[in-house]
C-alpha cells in the first residue's frame, strides 16, 4: 500500500499521527506498506532564526490561558501514545525547511524514519532549536549520519527547492493541513485521526485497489 505522510516537524499533531499511523500498521500486519514522507511548511512566512513560540501561541489562541489548555490537551494524548511534549521549554517556533532538509538528507540514506523520530523528540521533548543549523547536526550525527557531511549540506541550498515544490504539490492535492495521510493515491484524510480510523481507511483504500486489479 502507498501511504502519503504530509506533517510539518514543528507541529506537535504530527508527532501524534506519525504515532497514530505506526499503531494502525500494526494492526493490519498484512499490509505492505510503502511510505513516502512529504514536507508541508506550516509556518513558511517565519524567518530563518524563528519566532518567540510563546508569544506566538498568544496571537493565535487568543490569550496565555487558552494556549495553556490546549498545550494540556495536547500533552494527555502524546502521554497515551509515549510522547513526553515539553511544551514549558520551547522556546522557539522554527521555520522548518532545514528540518525537513536534514530529513531529506537522512531519507537518501535510509535512515527517514528514525530522522524523523529523532527531529519530533529533539523539538517536543529536549526543548531544542530544530531551526538552527548546529542543532539540526548535531541530531543528524546522533543517529550515525556524517556531520561534517551535513553541516555542509544544510549550510548549502541544495533541496530549499524541492522542499518548496512539494509544498506546493500537496496543496494542489487539497492539502491545506497537517497532519494528513494519502493511502494508495486517493484516500485523502486528514488529522491526527484515532489509529482505528486510519485502518479503516486503509481497508476502503485496498479494497477499492483490489476492485480495480
Amino acid at each position: 500500500m502507498l501511504i502519503d505522510y504530509i506533517f510539518d516537524p514543528a507541529c506537535p499533531w504530527c508527532f501524534i499521527g506519525k504515532r497514530r499511523l505506526d499503531m494502525a500498521l500494526a494492526m493490519r500486519p498484512g499490509l505492505t506498506p510503502k511510505i513516502s514522507r512529504r514536507p508541508f511548511l506550516l509556518n513558511q512566512d517565519i524567518p530563518p532564526e524563528g519566532i518567540d513560540r510563546t508569544a506566538h501561541l498568544i496571537r493565535t489562541f487568543g490569550g496565555e490561558a487558552r494556549a495553556r489548555r490546549v498545550h494540556d490537551a495536547v500533552f494527555e494524548i502524546g502521554q497515551s501514545l509515549g510522547i513526553d511534549f515539553n511544551f514549558a521549554e520551547i522556546r522557539r517556533l522554527p521555520n522548518s525547511m532545514n528540518a525537513h532538509r536534514l530529513i531529506r538528507f537522512a531519507e537518501r540514506r535510509g535512515k527517514a524514519e528514525e530522522m524523523i523520530e529523532a527531529v519530533f523528540t529533539g523539538y517536543f521533548t529536549d526543548a531544542v532549536d530544530i531551526g538552527d543549523i548546529g542543532v539540526l547536526t548535531g541530531i543528524g550525527e546522533n543517529i550515525g549520519l556524517s556531520g561534517s557531511a551535513l553541516g555542509s549540506y544544510l549550510k548549502s541550498d541544495e533541496d530549499v527547492d524541492f522542499i518548496h515544490e512539494e509544498n506546493i504539490r500537496v496543496h494542489r492535492l487539497g492539502v491545506n493541513g497537517v497532519p494528513s495521510f494519502i493511502f494508495n493515491e486517493n484516500a485523502v484524510i486528514s488529522g491526527a485521526q484515532e489509529p482505528r480510523v486510519l485502518a479503516r481507511v486503509m481497508d476502503a483504500a485496498a479494497a477499492a485497489a483490489n476492485s480495480i486489479d
